[in-house]
């Protein structure tokens, strides 16, 4: 069994932003020479996601609107972690995105939905973040 591990980074200027990471990943893939394992790719701060879905700008706006509902910036006040920060709401909005993704390789290919893309979302952003992939197999 071989076993392989790359950090990726990312600078996003803005405080938010999904990333289609799907390239970067499957160069991975194509470094590790695995062609059967499984691949897990995380994010490695705890603002920041790592979740599989469809790239299509009008899910991305809606995730956006959710995200914001369900975990709001302002008033920044209203969260007791701001006492240290102002970024309660990117922990919270991780959290409902997700840590990591594992897909499963076979022939040397991600082994996908018809759809599906790994993305990098970012939360708190303006500063270098990365993200870990991890391939194991033959």
């Amino acid at each position: 069994m071989k076993s392989y591990r790359k950090e990726l980074w990312f600078e996003v200027p803005t405080r938010r932003a999904f990333i289609n990471i799907t390239p970067q990943v499957e160069e991975c893939l194509r470094e590790s020479g695995i062609r059967e394992g499984l691949l897990l790719c995380n994010a490695m701060h705890i603002t920041a996601s790592v979740f599989i879905n469809d790239d299509e700008s009008g899910l991305h706006q809606d995730y956006e609107a959710w995200l914001e509902k369900l975990a709001p910036h302002e008033p920044v006040s209203q969260y007791r972690h701001n006492g240290f920060e102002d970024n309660a709401d990117a922990h919270l909005k991780r959290q409902i995105m997700g840590r990591e993704v594992v897909v499963a390789v076979t022939e040397g290919r991600l082994d996908f939905g018809t759809w599906e893309q790994i993305f990098y979302g970012e939360f708190d952003g303006r500063r270098r973040k990365r993200v870990l992939v991890k391939i194991i197999g033959a």
